[in-house]
């Protein structure tokens, strides 16, 4: 997957899978002044869906003015908080979000795209 943006730098989701499940991330950010995004120990079977919500995250970063949010609202509902770690951003439950993190990755997957619950 890739976004080619005004100033011609692509950004590029790439992904691995480790011994803790999948990890997925973003390369290009860090040539628009963005830290990179990274999202990992995710399930296989999630890994599809969240290569898509990586992508409208760096969407919406990439077309940021000024400092980067704790939270970003994706859609109605769907609310995705950031936080820095080892230099990269990571999508992690929001504010106030109680149950496992797993859970919370499957439910934004099932909100942003319908689709997924056939």
């Amino acid at each position: 997957m890739g976004e080619r943006g005004g100033t011609g730098a692509e950004i590029r989701i790439i992904g691995a899978e480790l011994a803790d499940g999948l990890e997925l991330r973003t390369l290009g950010l860090a040539a628009r002044g963005r830290p990179e995004l990274r999202v990992s120990g995710l399930a296989p079977y999630l890994g599809q869906g969240w290569a898509r919500v990586v992508a409208v995250l760096a969407q919406r970063l990439a077309a940021l003015d000024g400092a980067i949010p704790a939270e970003l609202d994706l859609a109605p509902e769907v609310t995705v908080g950031l936080v820095t770690n080892e230099g990269d951003l990571v999508p992690v439950p929001p504010a106030g979000f109680t149950g496992p993190a797993g859970d919370w990755r499957r439910d934004v997957l099932l909100a942003l795209f319908p689709s997924a619950h056939s």
